[in-house]
């Protein structure tokens, strides 16, 4: 599916869908844990349909009602070996590939677009080291054996869904195990959100540094109903919008105190040099005089993209830096972000962790690629503000991923004439 979207600045509010990242981890504590859930979560990603499709396979009993998921725990395992679509989320794989083995289950993990060629090798060698068996064969990787507890190690500069994972998986081993994360750690606000989850569903960590001690034989055990807040990631890109305009943007019922480590957009608007008001769970973003910054990637990857259309329009040069990670996401970002914003107009290019864009008053518009990666595609809608033509999108569906209802909540704004 191609998308056209006009040229023009933006005004009006909506309303983004709940957080993908949340919702992953609390679908699964849910399923590892005991008795009914409701998760009231607005707006199914193909991600998080991803997640459920697997843990339907893995035995728990989940409806998905309007606006809610209703989630009863596993109990009884699969006897046979199960297959499980993880379509293109990698949160899904890395998160349930430590779960089948803390459950002793055999599974055929289903990969789609590029998650085949996403880091693995880490996280398959810890869990390997306890006991689990793990190889691939294309598309597919097949799990088995029962993962012991014991003593883990894992890097914190590939995926902190590695640390996610076992952190989710351990508690239910029959004895205690020790996870500890080496080198710097990045994306760390994700694996706050998994402590989050985890302290919500009772589960006792330990934590020393970024040495974790986990003791086994626990069940998470959350509320009977739970609210999957909103998501700041899918915000980002009305409040670039909002950036751009006089009258500005807003996103409603937005919870100030989110773990999710993409909020900092709020700060980094403002150090862009837009206008950002917070009321009540409604955040407003408004121009100002847009200046370059130097911005370090490494805790906030998701939001390059985005940020480089507001560095096309800035004045200018912006430095993104420690972003090498974006090359291994669903598409190699830093080439799309960079591709996609030159189509448009823009002067940006590539360095090896990172990109330099000089603002320009205006982008010319025409056609681009989203190039799979719904980020991509979702960025591009919002360069439109500031082109001089129509911007034409081409495989725009794939804002699904983590947006279902993207175009419309775009479509539902007014333009400046």
């Amino acid at each position: 599916m191609n998308r056209t979207v006009l040229p023009g600045i933006r005004r009006g509010a909506v309303i983004p869908p709940a957080s993908k990242s949340q919702a992953h981890r609390l679908l699964i504590c849910a399923a590892l844990g005991d008795g009914e859930t409701v998760l009231r979560c607005d707006g199914l990603s193909r991600d998080i349909e991803a997640t459920i499709r697997c843990l339907r396979a893995m035995g728990a009993e989940i409806e998905e009602e309007a606006g809610a998921i209703r989630l009863r725990a596993i109990e009884k395992l699969p006897g046979k070996e199960i297959v499980l679509p993880c379509f293109e989320s990698g949160s899904t794989l890395r998160f349930l590939l430590p779960a089948v083995g803390a459950l002793g289950l055999r599974a055929v993990f289903r990969m789609e677009g590029k998650l085949p060629q996403r880091p693995m090798t880490d996280l398959v060698r810890a869990l390997s080291a306890q006991g689990m068996e793990v190889r691939q064969e294309g598309g597919a990787l097949y799990a088995s054996g029962r993962l012991r507890p014991g003593s883990f190690t894992l890097p914190g500069n590939v995926s902190s869904q590695y640390i996610s994972g076992l952190l989710m998986a351990l508690p239910r081993l029959e004895g205690d195990s020790t996870l500890r994360v080496t080198g710097p750690v990045e994306s760390a606000d994700y694996i706050a959100m998994t402590e989050d989850a985890l302290e919500k569903s009772g589960i006792q960590l330990e934590k020393t540094g970024q040495d974790y001690r986990i003791p086994g034989l626990q069940r998470p055990r959350l509320p009977g109903e739970l609210r999957v807040e909103r998501d700041w990631s899918g915000a980002a890109f009305f409040l670039a919008l909002g950036a751009f305009s006089e009258e500005g943007v807003t996103v409603r019922d937005m919870d100030p105190s989110s773990r999710q480590g993409d909020r900092r957009i709020v700060s980094l608007l403002r150090d862009f040099g837009a206008i950002v008001t917070e009321e009540n769970g409604d955040v407003t973003a408004k121009r100002g005089t847009l200046r370059s910054l130097d911005i370090d990637a490494g805790q906030i990857p998701d939001l390059v993209p985005v940020l480089s259309v507001l560095a096309a329009a800035a004045e200018g040069e912006t430095r993104i830096i420690h972003a090498g990670r974006l090359r291994l996401k669903e598409s190699d970002r830093l080439e799309t972000t960079a591709g996609m914003l030159s189509a448009l107009g823009a002067e940006i290019r590539e360095t090896e962790d990172g990109l330099l864009i000089h603002g320009k008053p205006a982008l010319t518009g025409g056609t681009t690629e989203a190039a799979g990666d719904h980020r991509i595609a979702m960025s591009a809608a919002v360069a439109a503000a500031v082109c001089q033509k129509e911007v034409t999108i081409l495989g725009a569906e794939c804002a699904a991923k983590s947006y279902p209802r993207f175009w419309e909540d775009l479509e539902s704004l007014e333009v400046n004439a």
